[in-house]
């Protein structure tokens, strides 16, 4: 007939999940077999994202799915098709599971959104899996000692907190390839280079001696054991980053710190504001890499480059301090020889018929001076009689001994390097590039 009811089997009374466990009947305070052998609870990792690597901070986050397998044979049922029920997070709190902790973890939380991601899998012979999605925040000890031309490897460490290895035995379930990870993890600063998983067992690592439940033999030897699980991963440092934000600025302000040899030494303004801009320039570089650092109190790889650059920058500087001072002392020598040469000019006088003449004006260096050798001097007509603008150009009638000529020019030949301040400009553009090629090829062989 039409009129047929249609039975609803959402409705049909179905037997509750706790009397089908028989959760009521059970205390699940204590673990499975309590006072029998240890329990194995196996436990794999699928890690969803890394999400930050904080060098400050020394600490990395992860995102995983924590996944634990043992066999409660408590939460055993009957079954004719031997499937398994799947339960969320509301039946974590009726039933034992393992209080499984990270070990060295800053931050850690279970995402609750639009729930708690919790799931719980029962089999009818009472094997479990207990699920979970956690985020987590553990410390990293990194080693800075080469960065940024550095590999870092962190640790994420899990443990029980309460039942030493007497009690429950905690193990990778499928070896190495408990740890699964997704193919479309990545970094900014990092290239992940592996994953992979190591155990051992560790001596008062969670909540010390008082606790561990003394036996005979734990009496005898005084020790107290965990089972602790480790996921392992390395990471590299991206290097294009610094190249970018480091390197090349820092070499770009020695490079231009060698523009001032090829200014006139006689231009202060130019050589000395060029000299300071690259100072702090280099100054602000090295404090804007050390901001993002910890405060580590041994030195980095970038410190050494960042460092013999800001000297070869402040050498620089003092160089053109050294070609100004010498340019100055040289200046004075001149104007006294100039001066000594005049009241000379003024004052004596000589009668020789064969004397050779020349004409000198006030610029005349001390080189020319040296070439006035075999001249005599004769006298010139009053030089208070003529005008102001002609007084210093005269005739001057010099006669200079051979022999002190000789001892002087051997003299101003051995300090020509240090008087002639182009010279040292000249050195410069040779010495300074060649030494900072030769630091860079030490650095990068030895870092890179």
């Amino acid at each position: 007939p039409l009129s047929k009811k249609v039975v609803d089997g959402t409705k049909t009374r179905k037997v509750k999940t706790n009397h089908l466990l028989r959760v009521e009947d059970h205390d699940f305070t204590m673990r499975p077999a309590f006072a029998g052998p240890a329990i194995p609870v196996g436990v794999d990792v699928q890690v969803e994202s890394l999400d930050s690597i904080s060098e400050v901070d020394m600490d990395f986050t992860m995102t995983l799915y924590l996944r634990h397998y043992w066999k409660d044979e408590r939460l055993s049922f009957p079954s004719s098709t031997n499937k398994s029920m799947t339960f969320d997070g509301r039946l974590v709190k009726k039933i034992w599971v393992p209080d499984v902790f990270f070990v060295h973890s800053k931050r850690s939380f279970i995402h609750d959104t639009t729930t708690d991601n919790i799931m719980i899998r029962v089999y009818p012979d009472g094997q479990v899996l207990y699920s979970l999605r956690v985020t987590v925040t553990a410390a990293c000890n990194m080693d800075f000692s080469r960065f940024p031309l550095d590999s870092q490897t962190c640790t994420l460490e899990l443990e029980s907190y309460a039942y030493t290895d007497e009690d429950l035995m905690l193990y990778w379930k499928s070896g190495d390839e408990s740890l699964s990870t997704d193919d479309k993890i990545s970094l900014s600063q990092f290239l992940i280079q592996k994953f992979h998983t190591t155990s051992r067992l560790a001596f008062y690592s969670s909540t010390g001696s008082d606790s561990c439940p003394w036996s005979i033999s734990a009496l005898q030897n005084h020790k107290c054991w965990y089972n602790r699980l480790y996921i392992n991963f390395t990471l590299r440092r991206h290097i294009f980053f610094f190249l970018l934000q480091t390197y090349f600025p820092a070499t770009l302000m020695v490079m231009l710190s060698w523009v001032s040899f090829w200014i006139d030494r006689r231009a202060v303004p130019a050589r000395v504001s060029l000299g300071i801009t690259t100072v702090l320039t280099m100054s602000t570089i090295i404090t804007g890499v050390n901001a993002s650092m910890p405060r580590v109190s041994y030195i980095k790889a970038v410190d050494i480059y960042l460092w013999v650059s800001f000297v070869f920058v402040f050498l620089s500087v003092l160089e053109y301090a050294a070609v100004n001072y010498l340019t100055t002392v040289k200046d004075g020598k001149e104007r006294k020889l100039r001066e000594k040469a005049r009241e000379q000019a003024l004052s004596c006088t000589c009668g020789m018929s064969h004397a050779r003449t020349m004409m000198l004006d006030g610029t005349y260096s001390e080189a020319d001076a040296n070439s006035l050798a075999g001249y005599t001097r004769t006298p010139v007509a009053s030089a208070a009689e003529e005008p102001p603008e002609k007084q210093e150009r005269m005739v001057v009638h010099l006669s200079l001994d051979n022999e002190s000529m000789g001892t002087k020019k051997k003299g101003l030949r051995g300090l020509r390097i240090i008087q002639n301040t182009h010279a040292i400009d000249t050195y410069s553009r040779m010495i300074f590039p060649g030494a900072y090629i030769f630091f860079n090829l030490i650095y990068w062989a030895v870092y890179w």
